[in-house]
């Protein structure tokens, strides 16, 4: 590895954050606005050699956004407050295609919506709770569980005692499959009967239960 010169040696037109100020960020490279959430480089680079490093690590933005804190702190010179940085400035970026606020949940495709603004991305599988009133209209949403690459479990519970602590009336849940299929599993089909019976037990009302990937989605309740 070839050392490459502190930031505070170079000249400022060379630095990312005076650049940014100077020019805007259109004019700069994806590592150096990556730079400028690092920080600091680590010891023989200076902060923009370490944000190519990570970039190449990672693949890219795009692969940057799918990794996660412990797995950014890992890399050499990163730690946790860095790693922190990239990983709630890109969740900030994703959320600017979100949808509205409080939608309501009155078909299949926005229940989607509202999942995939949240799921882009993942490398493992995690499980929502969309807690809706009585008009449908969303009123919280809840991780409830999270695998590995391949499978993550349906805790009834979990799912029931989520909806009832924020006063749900109806609910839909939501989860994504990594590997970009979003096609139900016989799994999922039979973990959504189960909630779907346990919820009509205590009076609350299942809407739809979805499986999403980056760019796609299927209904599990359809495929039931």
């Amino acid at each position: 590895m070839t050392p490459t010169p502190p930031m505070r040696l170079l000249p400022a037109h060379d630095r990312p954050r005076e650049r940014l100020l100077r020019e805007g960020s259109l004019a700069l490279s994806d590592a150096e606005l990556v730079a400028i959430l690092l920080g600091t480089g680590g010891r023989g680079r200076n902060v923009v050699a370490l944000a190519q490093d990570v970039l190449a690590r990672c693949g890219g933005v795009a692969g940057l956004a799918r990794w996660g804190v412990p797995e950014l702190a890992r890399l050499d010179a990163v730690g946790s407050a860095k790693a922190s940085r990239l990983v709630a400035a890109l969740a900030l970026a994703g959320r600017l295609g979100a949808p509205e606020e409080h939608p309501r949940l009155t078909d299949s495709g926005t229940i989607a919506a509202v999942a995939q603004a949240r799921l882009n991305g993942g490398r493992v599988e995690r499980l929502l709770v969309l807690v809706a009133d009585s008009g449908l209209r969303l009123r919280h949403l809840e991780e409830v569980a999270k695998g590995g690459a391949s499978s993550c479990g349906l805790p009834v519970r979990e799912v029931l005692s989520a909806v009832l602590r924020h006063d749900g009336v109806a609910f839909a849940l939501a989860h994504n499959h990594p590997g970009g299929d979003p096609t139900p599993t016989d799994a999922d089909r039979a973990t959504t009967q189960r909630v779907s019976d346990a919820a009509a037990h205590v009076g609350i009302r299942f809407l739809e239960h979805v499986v999403v990937t980056d760019a796609a989605w299927r209904s599990v309740s359809a495929a039931r």
